[in-house]
């Protein structure tokens, strides 16, 4: 039988949600001929081991050292021997089964790029990055600047669609991705200059660039326990920022050049501003 699915999972350090993970693909995925693939990076907290006799149907790899969220799922995709592949965090549950009409939603389009489902927290909480713009000079501009505008206007997250719809969107999260493995390699995956953070803003631009189109597929939804894995220290801040630098230097400062010297000073005020707040909490 034709593998149609491989579902990717970088570990570190959430053993615990990366078995929740687990169980929620196998109650969940349905009648869809898969596999899953979980590279562990070098966590110091081994005891995700002791999950490989209970789940032996999955693969898992394990690296020597913590190569980065990008790298690791390049390398992992590489094995995957599925049509379709879906980026799946390891702190994030399936609610349903919907799998096979994801699938048959992205079957069906020949421009098919990525495509990404409605998240929530463990508070039932909706998470606003389940659907995004690519960053500009102005939707960044009210993000950085924490500008208060009209909650149900565009703005760099799409407030203007539906929690539950259908709909065409520029970004999506690498929480839960799903596309197809041809045009992931095609754009060549993620780009593993990004060692966390950012790399998925970055990929689906990749595939718009390339004529395909996003989807944003809010009549299911996943859980997603945020962050369960990241320190908010000064190396979290200079690897989400220098993310976002990574970004603009990348795309805009050839090419948008105001908007690039716009985004760029607000980066850095940002970035200035957190790091004042960790200081001041440290003391």
């Amino acid at each position: 039988m034709q593998m149609e699915l491989s579902v990717i999972i970088v570990n570190y350090n959430v053993t615990q949600l990366l078995e929740k993970c687990l169980q929620s693909l196998h109650r969940f995925i349905g009648n869809v001929a898969y596999e899953v693939i979980v590279i562990d990076n070098a966590s110091p907290d081994t005891s995700w081991k002791e999950l490989r006799n209970r789940f032996p149907q999955v693969h898992f790899i394990s690296s020597a050292t913590n190569i980065g969220f990008s790298k690791a799922n390049n390398k992992a995709v590489l094995e995957a021997k599925g049509d379709f592949i879906l980026l799946l965090n390891p702190d994030t549950e399936l609610e349903g089964y919907y799998m096979q009409e994801l699938l048959s939603f992205a079957r069906k389009r020949t421009d098919f790029g990525c495509l990404g489902v409605r998240m929530h927290d463990a508070k039932g909480n909706y998470l606003p990055e389940s659907k995004r713009d690519v960053p500009n000079m102005v939707n960044s501009f009210r993000k950085l600047y924490v500008f208060s505008g009209n909650k149900n206007s565009r703005s760099y997250y799409r407030n203007d669609i539906a929690e539950d719809a259908i709909a065409e969107v520029e970004i999506l999260t690498g929480a839960f991705l799903l596309m197809k493995k041809e045009v992931y390699l095609q754009v060549g995956g993620l780009d593993e200059r990004y060692f966390m953070y950012g790399e998925d803003i970055d990929l689906c631009y990749s595939v718009l660039q390339k004529g395909y189109r996003n989807w944003y597929y809010g009549k299911y939804s996943i859980l997603h326990h945020k962050g369960q894995s990241t320190v908010k220290d000064i190396k979290y801040l200079q690897r989400f920022y220098g993310a976002m630098q990574l970004f603009i230097e990348k795309y805009y400062r050839k090419d948008k050049p105001l908007q690039y010297r716009v985004l760029r000073v607000g980066l850095m005020v940002r970035y200035a501003l957190e790091k004042m707040k960790l200081k001041i909490k440290a003391v």
